[in-house]
């Protein structure tokens, strides 16, 4: 298989698995929706990395299968493609990615997808699809300007150009560099300490945010306001204020 989900302790680690460059075809796509789905469905998966192994996240698309499609070909495909990422940033979880090496073109914007994301020293990022005489087209006009802003991503789009990981740092494209050999490690264990929380209240945090950052702001406070009513019904938030009125702040335990 070209995309593997494997579970432990809580967290489920979605591994790109395609030699060597893990190009993104159209099989891999869809796999790629299928276990994203299953993480979302799957109890025992709390927590989820995104994965491409030591030498390289994504690469991209598979081009010389692009290149053999017409524009009715592209047509009719679009659509999947942008609902396999979208089913990644739909997984209603802390999801982060663990980038190493290339992550380019739909490796990128697989990034974007993530709530986090955790890059090595050798990582390079990038929206090169404008030298193909194309446009992102899996999510990267719309994810990337929400992140770093919209000028900020229009030069990255514009030019094509890869940033290695001490920029991407700086342009709020990814959230920490670490050494290489240490990417997968701390991803996992920042998905490990999620994976230990309350589940529902990080649905609602994650669900808040994301959808407060598509609408206005009166809009936001009446989502954030009802999930927050909401999780007065569950065990969780009995058990977390328990714990604070018995034991102090930070000692609750949701599993």
């Amino acid at each position: 298989m070209t995309v593997n989900l494997e579970v432990a302790e809580g967290v489920g680690t979605l591994r790109l698995d395609r030699p060597p460059m893990n190009a993104l075809d159209v099989a891999t796509q869809d796999r790629l929706k299928e276990l994203a789905e299953e993480a979302t469905r799957r109890e025992d998966v709390r927590a989820v990395v995104i994965y491409g192994g030591e030498k390289v996240f994504a690469a991209g698309a598979d081009i010389k299968e692009m290149q053999a499609m017409d524009h009715t070909a592209m047509v009719l495909r679009a659509r999947a493609l942008q609902d396999a990422f979208t089913a990644v940033a739909s997984i209603p979880k802390p999801v982060v990615a663990a980038v190493t090496g290339y992550a380019l073109g739909g490796g990128c914007e697989l990034a974007l997808c993530a709530d986090y994301r955790i890059a090595g020293e050798n990582a390079k990022l990038g929206q090169p699809e404008i030298l193909l005489g194309l446009i992102p087209g899996a999510g990267g006009t719309q994810r990337l300007p929400r992140l770093i802003g919209p000028s900020k991503a229009k030069d990255l789009i514009f030019t094509g150009r890869m940033v290695k990981a001490d920029e991407a740092l700086a342009l709020g494209l990814v959230d920490r560099v670490v050494p290489a050999g240490e990417v997968y490690e701390q991803a996992h264990a920042w998905a490990a300490r999620l994976a230990q929380g309350p589940a529902l209240a990080l649905r609602a945090a994650k669900e808040a945010v994301d959808a407060g950052l598509e609408t206005d702001i009166d809009t936001g406070l009446t989502v954030e306001r009802n999930w927050f009513a909401g999780l007065f019904a569950t065990e969780d938030r009995e058990r977390g204020m328990r714990s604070f009125v018995e034991e102090g702040p930070g000692k609750a335990k949701f599993l």
